[in-house]
């Protein structure tokens, strides 16, 4: 069972969503990293390309592409909601890189 409160969308996360799906060809899925600096946004893959398991989480989707989190992580973590937003990045930070279009997907926690 997914809780879909604990994954929001901002309006432009939205439409980024619609326009990476359009370039790439399909659904896509988000997992929640817990590396640092870059690596602790959510990491964007087409769907599948990720392989999930026992470990992972389902916390819930945006318009269809779900969205994951490590087991441990969410408890170290304290359950914490997630909202999706985009944000301009280098090249490198972006989950699509290399894109013209060069963006990430920051979550944050809702005040």
């Amino acid at each position: 069972m997914t809780d879909q409160l604990r994954v929001q969308a901002t309006p432009a996360a939205r439409a980024a969503l619609v326009a990476v799906r359009a370039r790439e060809g399909g659904q896509v899925m988000f997992v929640q990293s817990g590396g640092c600096c870059a690596g602790s946004v959510p990491m964007c893959f087409l769907d599948g390309e990720y392989l999930t398991g026992d470990g992972d989480l389902l916390l819930g989707d945006v318009d269809g592409a779900p969205f994951y989190i490590e087991a441990t992580l969410d408890r170290a973590l304290g359950h914490p909601s997630f909202v999706l937003d985009v944000a301009p990045a280098v090249p490198r930070a972006s989950p699509w890189a290399p894109s013209t279009e060069a963006t990430s997907y920051p979550a944050r926690t809702p005040a």
